[in-house]
Formats: C-alpha cells, sequence, structure tokens
C-alpha cells in the first residue's frame, strides 16, 4: 500500500465518480462511527482511502446516543468539535429501592464528563470529519460483495449505486479495488460472512429498542440506568436480564430505551417493543412519555457482543466494530470500541503500507487483532461472566438490592460497565480491574 494522493485529490467527490477514481491503498465499507474512524486516521497517515456507505448522511441507526468518557477521548483524538454537543456528569443508578449518582471522574487518560449525540448527526459529523482529513466519501453506494483472488485474498468489492441515492456516489456498478478490505458495516457483517467468517452463537448477543420524547427530562445533566427491567408491573411480573434507560440528547429531546441480552445468541420470544411500551406507559405523567410527544419511530435492533466474529484480520480483510462484535457485554455500548477499533485499524495499515514485503505487510496487519486483544480481550471474557450471572433474576435482585448502597462496590462496578478504567496505573479500582483482565482468558 503506497501512498497515492494528497489531502486535495482525496476529497469528497463533487458528483458521481469514474471508474478511474475507484483504486485507492484501502477501501473502508460502512461511515458509521468505526468506518469513520478508520477513514480519519488512514488518511492522516497519507494513506489514500475510500469510504462508502449504501446511506446518504443523517440516515437514522438504532442506538442509545450516550457517549461515555472513553468514546470522548476517541473523540479528542479525531479532533471533532464537541464543545456544543450535549454533556452529562455521569452515572444515575436506580434499582433495588436505592438511586445512586455517580460522577465521572476525573482520570489521567479519561475525561471527567460523557456526552449524548443523535446518531444521525454523530455519524455525519464522523464522516465529515474524515472526509475533511482527505478521504473519499461515496454515499448512496451499495456494496454487493467482496473481490477474492483465486487464494481467497480480498483485493476489493464490488459496488452499485443505491437506487434513492445517487450522489455522491458512483454512477455505475463498478469495482472497488484496494490491498487492504474493511468491514464497518455494523451487525449484519455482509462482507465477513461473505468469505466464511461466521458468528460464534455461544457470545453473547444483546436487543435494544429506543424512541425519542419531547419531554421535561431533557433538563437532566445524568445519564440514567434503571437495573430492574421488568415485563410488566414492578415486583409483580417478570425481571428480565437487561437495563432501561434515558438521557437528553439537546434540543428537548430525551432518548429513552431498553436493553436486553442473553449469554448465547438464541432467539429470544420475548416481545421487547410490547415490554417497551409497558415500561413506558408506566413512567410519571411528568415526564410526558405520550404518542404525542414521541419523534420519530420506535426502533430496535440487535447487538454483537463480545467479539462474537473473528479473525478481525486475515487474507486482506479487517472488521470492525459490531461487524466484529465488539458491543460491550457490560453496558452493549459500541460507539466507543467502534471509534477505538478504527484508529487500530488505521495504525496497522500504517504500519504495513511502509513495509516492503509481503511477509512484513501480513505481521503489521496481524498487530490489529492483538492489540484488541489486548484492549479488550480480558475485558469482554469478565463480561461474559456478569452476563450469565444477571441472566438468573434472583441474582439481579440480589445485585440491585445489597449492591447499590456499597458506594465504594458501585464505584468499581461502574468503571466496569462505563470501561472506564485505566489500563495502566490509576488508583486501586483501577489496578484490580486490570488484575482481573489479565487472570482470566482473552475473548
Amino acid at each position: 500500500m503506497a501512498h497515492s494522493s494528497t489531502a486535495s485529490d482525496a476529497a469528497p467527490a463533487k458528483g458521481p465518480v469514474s471508474a478511474d477514481d475507484l483504486k485507492a491503498d484501502v477501501v473502508v465499507v460502512g461511515a458509521g462511527p468505526a468506518g469513520s474512524s478508520a477513514a480519519y486516521h488512514l488518511a492522516t497517515c497519507g494513506l489514500d482511502v475510500i469510504l462508502v456507505d449504501k446511506q446518504e448522511l443523517g440516515r437514522d441507526k438504532v442506538c442509545g446516543d450516550g457517549l461515555t468518557p472513553s468514546a470522548v477521548r476517541e473523540l479528542v483524538r479525531m479532533g471533532v468539535d464537541i464543545s456544543t454537543w450535549q454533556r452529562n456528569k455521569g452515572l444515575r443508578v436506580i434499582g433495588g429501592g436505592h438511586r445512586l449518582h455517580i460522577p465521572w471522574p476525573e482520570q489521567a487518560s479519561l475525561p471527567s464528563y460523557g456526552l449524548a449525540r443523535r446518531r444521525s448527526e454523530l455519524d455525519r459529523d464522523l464522516a465529515e470529519r474524515a472526509a475533511d482529513a482527505g478521504a473519499r466519501l461515496l454515499t448512496g453506494v451499495t456494496v454487493t460483495g467482496p473481490i477474492t483472488t483465486a487464494a481467497g485474498r480480498v483485493i476489493g468489492v464490488d459496488a452499485k449505486p443505491t437506487t434513492r441515492v445517487t450522489y455522491p456516489g458512483i454512477s455505475a456498478p463498478a469495482a472497488l479495488r484496494a490491498p487492504l478490505v474493511i468491514d464497518a458495516g455494523g451487525v449484519s457483517a455482509r462482507l465477513a460472512t461473505a468469505v466464511g467468517r461466521r458468528k460464534d452463537e455461544r457470545r453473547p448477543l444483546g436487543v435494544a429498542v429506543r424512541a425519542y420524547f419531547r419531554s421535561p427530562r431533557a433538563q437532566d445533566a445524568w445519564m440514567e440506568s434503571r437495573l430492574e427491567l421488568w415485563d410488566g408491573p414492578p415486583n409483580r411480573s417478570d425481571l428480565l436480564p437487561g437495563y432501561g434507560w434515558l438521557w437528553s440528547v439537546g434540543d428537548g429531546l430525551v432518548n429513552v430505551g431498553l436493553g436486553s441480552v442473553s449469554s448465547r445468541a438464541a432467539t429470544t420470544k420475548v416481545d421487547y417493543r410490547a415490554v417497551f411500551s409497558r415500561w413506558v406507559a408506566g413512567a410519571p405523567a411528568s415526564w410526558a412519555f405520550t404518542p404525542d410527544n414521541q419523534v420519530g419511530r420506535l426502533a430496535s435492533a440487535a447487538l454483537p457482543m463480545a467479539f462474537n466474529r473473528k479473525p478481525h484480520y486475515a487474507d486482506g480483510l479487517m472488521l470492525l466494530g459490531d461487524a466484529g462484535g465488539m458491543v460491550s457485554p457490560f453496558n452493549g455500548e459500541g460507539i466507543a470500541q467502534g471509534l477505538m477499533s478504527g484508529r487500530l485499524a488505521a495504525e496497522a495499515a500504517a504500519q504495513a503500507a511502509a513495509r516492503s514485503t509481503t511477509i512484513g505487510r501480513e505481521r503489521a496487519l496481524a498487530q490489529y487483532p492483538a492489540a484488541l486483544e489486548a484492549e479488550m480481550g480480558g475485558y469482554y471474557t469478565l463480561g461474559r461472566v456478569f452476563v450469565s450471572l444477571i441472566e438468573h433474576p434472583e441474582v439481579m435482585r440480589l445485585c440491585t438490592r445489597y449492591g447499590l448502597p456499597r458506594k465504594h462496590l458501585m464505584r468499581l462496578v461502574a468503571k466496569l460497565l462505563s470501561d472506564g478504567w485505566e489500563r495502566r496505573g490509576g488508583d486501586a479500582i483501577d489496578r484490580f480491574i486490570q488484575l482481573l483482565t489479565r487472570m482470566v482468558p482473552a475473548a
């Protein structure tokens, strides 16, 4: 992979592009947080990168819209202007008759605040940031499959214009060729699936349901998590493994949702949309969670967790974010992990581009999955244990009833749940988590 463009000639396309423009050092499929992060970091390393997405910028995606300090750290690394985004102080945790406020701590590597940003706006901001850095952004481009050699190495993708979006994409079916292709296409992971990388059914799988409401709760400065997710009236119905959330995303809107998780990717018979409707109906009238105040649709999505699809690199194809099953089993967060995976992928790709032999390039690219394991492997193994425990209602009841009143314990839990622990140094809690992640097998 050799440098083949400058910031000026790699600017976003002004209209449909021709076949002469469809070769690059890297092709990134999917302009979500993971793909845009990779494209940005690749471009800043001087690589010619094409970033493609089947939809136009600003499309909606099911998400809690909450950004932990870990995600904020990655946004700062990308130079994203977050000055006007909705800030929050920390977590408000409710369960077992208890209410606990846990501020985001001031740490060496993490800021003391979180953010909230609607995904439609976040994804647009990040894709435009990648384009400003020099990535060639093509929207309205549907990738139909990988291009492979006889030996099975991925050397590009076949693509076609999306009917409903024609600008600034491509004018006709075309091949986008590069020595490295990145699948950041979300939970479907179509490229990974096409080359035979199946998901591990033994890994946890989450389900999220969310809607936006105009509500007085939009003035709240805390991210609220309700740890008891009842299938009906509280204490008179089944306790589900998951939690409910609500927090402000700015402009008078609140993101209200629930997430549930299973330790194995098995189908569930629970109708989470119905659970959501009952849950919202039981909210205080002063919150104004009524149909008239709902903005947009009630939407749901699957959350692939704990590295449920591997290998994250092989034969010219990298997997990022949801495509590689990087959602945290502790809290269902995937944005911070997606942003980080994009950065780690770009670092490996830049090193590979500087190598003069095939063996050298492959060794450099192999550093990407190694970096993922070092960063999240042990942590995700702990998360799998956590999920297997909270699946049992009696365990969940004990945790909420007796765990929440213990502030020191909850500070530990908060760092685990938010992935807000220092990887090196830090306080006693950080060092304890570091020890735990080293003691368990990598994910």
